[in-house]
């Protein structure tokens, strides 16, 4: 059986008007869709990171755990090794390896290089003193490299590998201003402690040693 079909007669100014009021419906239907489809992402990424945040807070309190089970386990053979060996345990690092030579852990805390205000005042004066010899090409170009040696990293600070350059090439030099420079330089050098860690690696068949991942990026 066949539906009756009605056919409604137009004029080009009514088609035109009903082409723009089916393109303003059809936009309309679309944003409505792209907002459901943006609230149901959102609720999405709220469910699975409401799961899955609990199972990650647990394993970093393990890992927290177990990090400090390793620090606190290892106290006593640090204490040995200081009283045997008669030197002050410093806390940098310090490796202990089985008896088998498979297994080994090393616990310690990381240098960062820092500095405060008054390394900027022996920069100057020492930048001052290196650009006063460009005098040639040639010149520049060895003051450049030196000037390098001034570049602070990415928090503002200057690696002490750099400084150690910076304190050899002064005594050579034997300029007193270049020296000083430098002098304030070291003086301003304040390093921090980061926080505590713990390594472990296993040796293969090969002799070589892996890392056992501890970091959620390397497991």
């Amino acid at each position: 059986m066949k539906e009756n079909m009605e056919t409604v007669q137009m004029s080009a100014e009514e088609r035109k008007e009903y082409e723009a009021f089916r393109a303003e419906r059809m936009k309309k239907e679309a944003v409505e869709r792209m907002r459901q489809d943006r609230e149901a992402y959102k609720q999405l990424v709220d469910e699975t990171v409401n799961a899955i945040f609990p199972g990650l807070e647990e394993i970093s309190g393990l890992l927290a755990q177990r990090k400090k089970e390793a620090y606190d386990r290892f106290q006593q053979a640090l204490a040995m090794k200081t009283e045997l060996y008669e030197k002050a345990v410093g806390y940098k690092s310090h490796t202990f390896i089985n008896n088998e030579g498979n297994r080994r852990i090393t616990l310690g805390q990381n240098e960062v290089d820092a500095y405060d205000d008054t390394v900027n005042e022996g920069i100057a004066k020492v930048k001052a003193f290196i650009e006063s010899l460009a005098k040639d090409d040639d010149s520049k170009m060895l003051v450049e490299g030196i000037l390098k040696l001034l570049t602070k990293d990415n928090k503002g600070n200057l690696k002490a590998s750099r400084v150690m350059q910076l304190r050899k090439m002064a005594d050579e030099s034997g300029n007193e201003q270049f020296i000083d420079g430098v002098r304030i330089i070291e003086a301003a050098y304040r390093p921090t402690v980061s926080k505590f860690y713990v390594r472990a690696e296993r040796k293969l068949d090969n002799g070589e040693w892996v890392a056992v991942p501890l970091g959620m990026t390397e497991a």
